[in-house]
């Protein structure tokens, strides 16, 4: 028996992905964001709240970094979602993360992510469901920690973890368990 819900915003895994801009100082900001990822072959969609302080960095830089955390960063991560730039002025400072200049876009790299995009914004789009940042992947940036043997990004070794917007929680990805167009293939016969 199904029991409703009505409208929520449950789904499940949503990713949990790290914005990084610079303030009009040039300090870093990094702020933790769930709803948004890959719209387009060099394109990612973030959908954010217009009066967040990354967005007027994101206004001012026309740049940011798109990174996936890793397990070992969850703490400094989920802080980063919990406190505003725009309250707390040294609140990427806190962390201990380590943050470098990108040489391709106007935004800071982390180092202690494993897997980064280096962005452009292509497009802020008020709408009447929020504000949504278009960006267009430059680059992408990936840690030889993750990598496998043949120099591909394995995603078991990112030790990514996924938001669930039900209860709160923070869950752990990576066990791979098929095979993308093979697994169901012998369904096609």
């Amino acid at each position: 028996m199904m029991k409703d819900f009505g409208v929520k915003p449950y789904l499940f895994p949503m990713p949990t992905y790290m914005i990084g801009t610079y303030n009009e100082d040039d300090s870093v900001d990094v702020m933790m964001m769930a709803w948004g990822g890959i719209c387009a072959e060099d394109m990612v969609a973030l959908n954010l709240e217009a009066e967040h302080k990354t967005v007027a960095n994101l206004e001012a830089r026309k740049a940011f970094t798109l990174a996936v955390p890793g397990l070992d960063t969850l703490k400094e991560s989920d802080y980063l979602g919990i406190v505003s730039a725009g309250k707390v002025a040294d609140k990427f400072a806190k962390t201990g993360l380590h943050a470098v200049r990108s040489s391709r876009v106007d935004a800071p790299v982390i180092q202690e992510y494993p897997l980064t995009l280096e962005c452009e914004v292509v497009e802020m789009q008020n709408q009447p469901y929020g504000l949504r940042v278009l960006g267009r992947i430059v680059n992408v940036m990936a840690n030889e920690k993750v990598l496998d043997a043949a120099g591909r990004i394995d995603p078991a070794k990112l030790q990514a973890f996924a938001f669930d917007q039900m209860q709160n929680g923070y869950y752990a990805v990576g066990e791979k368990v098929g095979q993308a167009w093979h697994s169901g293939a012998g369904l096609l016969k």
